[in-house]
């Protein structure tokens, strides 16, 4: 293993946000230094720069940071969307430390894990993992408490999970709306 926390990138990518990180099978993505990761992304370049040639866990840490990669290789226009807060969270790590923010992503990650394990009807979890990302934790929290309440109020049955993922999507998406936050996968340049 590469680096101590595989659920947070060099990059500053969530990776225990990520879909590919819940994916059974092949494609299933490790997390950044998890195990096999150097066989499913030999050529990370933050990899090699950050930890293996500098020794650190995060690019964050390093004192040319941020430095050109993150002009190249991330931001706003990038389809892969949790690459969207590579410089937030960087920027966040930098300002209060790795813990802190290993603090924030567990919490993330916890919320994240109650969605698909009772809300996934088998085509959500890219949602999930995206409100997971971009939504405030206090809108995460008043979602999964709307979701369960209103499991209750309409009676719906333990193992109707195509319903109980109408309902936790309809408020996520209310939610985003309101935090004025876009759920939804960009198309990649070209």
């Amino acid at each position: 293993m590469l680096k101590k926390i595989s659920t947070l990138g060099c990059c500053g990518i969530d990776c225990g946000l990520c879909p590919r990180y819940y994916t059974e099978g092949i494609s299933r993505c490790p997390g950044c230094g998890g195990v096999d990761f150097e066989k499913k992304h030999p050529s990370c370049s933050f990899v090699t720069c950050c930890v293996r040639k500098r020794n650190l866990e995060v690019c964050a840490e390093c004192n040319e940071f941020p430095c050109v990669k993150f002009e190249k290789e991330t931001g706003e226009t990038d389809s892969f969307v949790t690459h969207r807060m590579v410089l937030r969270n960087q920027n966040f790590i930098k300002e209060y430390g790795i813990a802190k923010f290993i603090e924030q992503q567990n919490v993330r990650i916890s919320l994240l894990e109650k969605m698909l394990e009772h809300y996934d009807d088998g085509n959500c979890k890219s949602l999930f993992c995206l409100a997971a990302t971009l939504l405030s934790l206090e809108s995460l929290h008043n979602a999964l408490e709307k979701a369960e309440q209103e499991v209750t109020e309409r009676s719906v049955g333990k193992d109707d999970k195509k319903s109980k993922a109408k309902i936790l999507k309809d408020i996520l998406t209310q939610l985003a709306d309101e935090e004025n936050v876009e759920l939804k996968l960009r198309k990649a340049r070209k």
